[in-house]
């Protein structure tokens, strides 16, 4: 009892007063006009036709009254999402076997005219209407959500999360399976890639799933549509409803160590040694004492081979400023390239794109001072806290580029000696001018490190 007075009051107070109005006097003036018309059928048939005549003519007037003025204000006042379903069917193997035997059972019911077969082949019919009914009921009303993480990385395992929110007022639904949608036009991966089961949705209630992701390649992953599927109750036909909801999900670079990251940290973190110097933990070199530093510092051997006191200097990368770049310059739009040439230039520069963000997520853990420069995209100089993720959203979508006869960007490098600079290119030996080999370290992707 104090569920069904739930239920009315959160009916009452859903509902719209003014339709709630027009409705209940539609429906008196029409129960007004149809009694005037049967009262009008009973004059005539006793030989009153004025009276007749007159009463008919009330009963238009007020059926004319209604559709004119009441409802028009029903129609707008009444939702009609329902119409705009798309619905697709689909029998089951379950549902082909249950149609053999309603066959066989009509036939045998026809060929013999009991009256008990014709009973059994009326619940059997019976049965299939109320499995397209409570389907369907379970279908409607239902709005989908998918919420994915904020930073995705390729290759790595994510939880994302599927909500089925069941908007109807007074019923559950049950068995529902949400699916992605391929279309036919589109040739990429889907986001969600497995069907997501929800047993059973409250009423008025929302329901959540999580669900393991992973994605293989960096860029953006799209899906336009999502599909609700349900065989509730007896699984003789599946029904679905195509949820038109865009999503896009931007996957950055895997940030996992490569082989060549590997290869290329070592030469990179004596290259950048070589030119900062600090408090840290690797020795940088040996000085004379001055009178401002501590005693903690002092460099005993070294003091005793010299006679005079002698500290310590220790490399800090934190106080590391670098500029990483990415020269996304390759013969990618030749023309005149076959297909095994192309595959390897976009193999190299997806090598390059996977080594930038590998540098770039190694300062960011560093703490490092980072400035990223590449093709008509560019970072100031800051924590790599604060760009690392436009970085890597840049890098989530930087595509091979045709070589640049002006060569813009080298000659903007060339111009900041005064940062240590780390290039990754797909350019051959001798590309690079003196100005930016004596300020950089470059990584050359088809050849060995520099």
């Amino acid at each position: 009892m104090a569920a069904l007075r739930s239920t009315l009051a959160q009916m009452l107070a859903k509902a719209d007063r003014p339709g709630v109005r027009a409705f209940f006097l539609s429906m008196a003036a029409l129960s007004g006009a149809l009694l005037l018309a049967l009262y009008s059928s009973a004059a005539a048939e006793l030989g009153q036709l004025i009276l007749a005549s007159t009463s008919a003519l009330a009963a238009l007037a007020i059926a004319g009254w209604v559709a004119v003025t009441l409802v028009p204000a029903l129609a707008r006042r009444t939702p009609l999402r329902w119409i705009g379903y798309r619905t697709e069917y689909k029998v089951s193997r379950e549902g082909w076997i249950y149609f053999l035997g309603l066959l066989l059972v009509a036939l045998a019911a026809l060929n013999t005219g009991n009256n008990l077969l014709f009973l059994i082949l009326a619940s059997l019919i019976a049965l299939i209407l109320m499995s397209g009914i409570l389907s369907s009921i379970s279908l409607s009303g239902i709005e989908m959500h998918l919420n994915l993480p904020e930073h995705i990385f390729a290759g790595q395992p994510v939880r994302a999360q599927v909500e089925l929110e069941n908007q109807k007022l007074t019923l559950p639904s049950f068995s529902l399976r949400v699916e992605a949608v391929q279309e036919k036009s589109s040739s990429g991966a889907t986001i969600l890639e497995k069907p997501v089961y929800f047993p059973y949705l409250p009423r008025q209630d929302r329901v959540q799933q999580v669900v393991p992701m992973k994605f293989p390649r960096r860029g953006v992953y799209h899906q336009d549509a999502f599909r609700i599927v349900t065989r509730f109750p007896f699984g003789f036909l599946q029904k679905a409803r195509r949820l038109d909801l865009k999503t896009e999900a931007l996957v950055y670079p895997s940030v996992d160590p490569t082989t060549e990251y590997r290869d290329v940290l070592p030469v990179l973190q004596g290259a950048l040694e070589s030119v900062v110097k600090g408090r840290g933990q690797d020795l940088y070199g040996v000085r004379d004492y001055i009178h401002t530093d501590s005693a903690r510092l002092v460099h005993w051997k070294a003091t005793a081979r010299s006679g005079s006191l002698m500290v310590r200097e220790f490399t800090r990368e934190e106080d590391s400023r670098v500029l990483l770049v990415l020269d996304p310059h390759a013969a990618a739009t030749d023309k005149s390239a076959v297909d095994p040439q192309l595959a390897a230039i976009n193999e190299r520069f997806e090598r390059a794109v996977a080594l930038c963000a590998n540098i770039a997520w190694h300062f960011y853990q560093a703490n490092a001072m980072l400035q990223f420069r590449s093709a008509d995209f560019d970072t100031p100089l800051a924590p790599a806290e604060k760009n690392i993720f436009r970085i890597l959203r840049h890098l989530a979508l930087v595509q091979p580029l045709a070589l640049d006869p002006e060569q813009k960007l080298i000659s903007e490098l060339a111009s900041v000696p005064e940062l240590f600079k780390i290039i990754v290119t797909s350019q051959p030996r001798g590309f690079f001018p003196h100005a930016v080999w004596s300020s950089s370290f470059i990584v050359f992707l088809d050849e060995e490190v520099e």
